[in-house]
């Protein structure tokens, strides 16, 4: 294998004769591109995945249901967590309690800025202002004159049933703008800012005041819904937009909603020879894509190498967590249950309740919480979280020999300080997969006078005690509201993704002692 810092082109780097054809990278650009543009919120990604899932056979399962009675070897599921988390499985035909599982894990969350719960500000000199706050990094300096969308949940509650449901809702025009300081203004064009009082967005104008009415300035409630409800406290404008694009009629049907702001310019291909991907939200929705298109590429029936679903003895899973920006704390996030319940709940599933129906020995006789603790010892996971691109005009900036390139391939991040789950063993691991599928691999770390990122790698793993690698696609323009990453990298990390899917079993072997 060629030094994992040198450059190769990855479309001249086939299978060999033995090994079955696969799509190129490429063919995963423009399937990219339009999933960027067209699901700009963490919940609209998660229902495109989950609408993805059911198109290629899995079946949608809910923690509030037992599950044992639902499962069965060589079945494909997926179960999701506060519409913004999902973790989609498939059970091997072959599959016994105990065994492990391949696992990649993502985030699918992304900076933004988000709604207040009040978001109704005052009326200032004719502008119509949104009250929002940041998420992570978002209202950072690169969200200054943007043409900023809206989109979200909303909760309905249904008029003639009482019954409550959730509804997406994104309006398809700019509606925000955060606008600068002209530098004419001089030191206060230059900032520091203060995100509370200067980085406000303006939605319209209203410039009713100047009519020559003796009504009372100030902020004042809405009338949409009534008094005392939901709509009551949002921009009245605001209100007829969102209900107009659901379709909705009554406002008091609205009972709350989290919304966000997004950059509407579309992800595009950039570059002489369109070499580049501009998009917002690269991080991480770019690897979350890769995860879940390399499970589906693993376990549909054109799949053909020796470990596909049908004959595999093991758990093929993606996880998609949100909040790993602020944190990861909440039940969405990777410091939750969500996965470790998951894996409990697929093993419980498939353990004998009877324990002295045959034997002392073997899964009929351990209890769950070792079945568990088995299947984790077992396992291996791929934290697979965006990492940087180098920067061609801060190559200071970057470690010697660690400096990752676009369009070549996964990269695998380490860290010295634990911020990052890469040991030797992992490394060697995945080097193997990338052998058998044909990838290239490159490495990262930051260098000792810089700070260090993190990544759900570290918590999963310690939680669980799984083996764990962090690779991951790099991008250029981390936190910014508008980043770049390759053409072929969406394609490059389903390649690897795959290949690990479909290869950890026999490569696992080789580890074992």
């Amino acid at each position: 294998m060629p030094s994992p810092s040198q450059p190769s082109n990855p479309e001249t780097e086939r299978p060999s004769p033995s090994e079955p054809a696969q799509p190129s990278a490429e063919s995963y650009t423009d399937p990219f591109l339009s999933f960027i543009s067209d699901n700009p919120t963490v919940f609209h990604a998660i229902s495109h995945f989950s609408d993805r899932l059911e198109s290629h056979g899995y079946t949608k399962l809910s923690e509030r249901d037992l599950w044992a009675s639902q499962l069965s070897k060589g079945g494909k599921y997926y179960v999701e967590r506060n519409g913004s988390a999902l973790i989609a499985f498939a059970i091997g035909k072959n599959y016994k309690v105990g065994a492990g599982a391949a696992i990649i894990a993502a985030h699918i969350d992304a900076l933004t800025a988000r709604l207040k719960p009040i978001s109704k500000l005052e009326t200032k000199t004719g502008y119509v202002q949104l009250g929002v706050a940041p998420y992570a990094g978002g209202l950072n300096n690169t969200w200054w004159d943007r043409d900023l969308g809206i989109g979200g949940r909303v909760l309905v509650r249904d008029h003639k049933t009482g019954k409550i449901s959730t509804r997406l809702v994104k309006l398809g025009w700019p509606i925000a703008r955060i606008p600068t300081l002209a530098p004419h203004f001089g030191a206060a064009a230059a900032g520091p800012f203060n995100q509370e009082t200067q980085m406000v967005p303006v939605i319209g104008l209203d410039n009713s005041d100047m009519s020559g009415g003796n009504e009372a300035t100030g902020w004042k409630a809405g009338v949409l819904g009534g008094v005392g409800t939901f709509t009551a406290t949002q921009p009245e404008r605001l209100v007829k937009a969102i209900a107009g694009e659901m379709g909705i009629a009554d406002y008091s049907t609205i009972l709350n909603w989290e919304l966000e702001l997004f950059d509407t310019q579309p992800a595009q291909l950039g570059g002489l020879d369109k070499e580049f991907i501009f998009a917002g939200r690269i991080d991480d929705k770019l690897c979350s894509f890769s995860a879940i298109e390399a499970l589906l590429a693993s376990t549909s029936p054109s799949s053909t190498t020796s470990s596909t679903t049908p004959d595999s003895g093991i758990i093929r899973l993606v996880a998609l967590f949100d909040d790993e920006e602020i944190g990861s704390g909440l039940r969405q996030g990777a410091r939750s249950n969500f996965l470790s319940s998951t894996l409990s709940r697929i093993t419980d599933s498939f353990t004998p309740s009877d324990r002295n129906s045959d034997s002392h020995h073997g899964a009929a006789a351990a209890g769950a919480s070792d079945i568990l603790a088995q299947t984790f010892a077992n396992s291996f996971l791929i934290s697979a979280d965006v990492t940087h691109a180098v920067n061609p005009n801060f190559l200071s900036q970057y470690l010697e020999h660690h400096a990752p390139r676009l369009n070549v391939g996964v990269t695998i991040a380490a860290d010295s300080n634990g911020h990052m789950t890469t040991d030797a063993v992992s490394t060697a691991l995945l080097q193997r997969v990338a052998e058998l599928c044909a990838s290239r691999l490159q490495l990262f770390q930051i260098r000792n006078d810089s700070r260090s990122g993190g990544t759900v790698g570290p918590m999963l793993s310690a939680a669980t005690g799984v083996r764990a690698v962090d690779a991951g696609l790099p991008q250029l323009s981390m936190h910014s509201i508008r980043a770049a990453t390759g053409r072929l990298d969406p394609g490059l990390g389903v390649r690897l993704f795959r290949g690990f899917l479909e290869r950890f079993e026999e490569v696992d072997a080789e580890f074992r002692g």
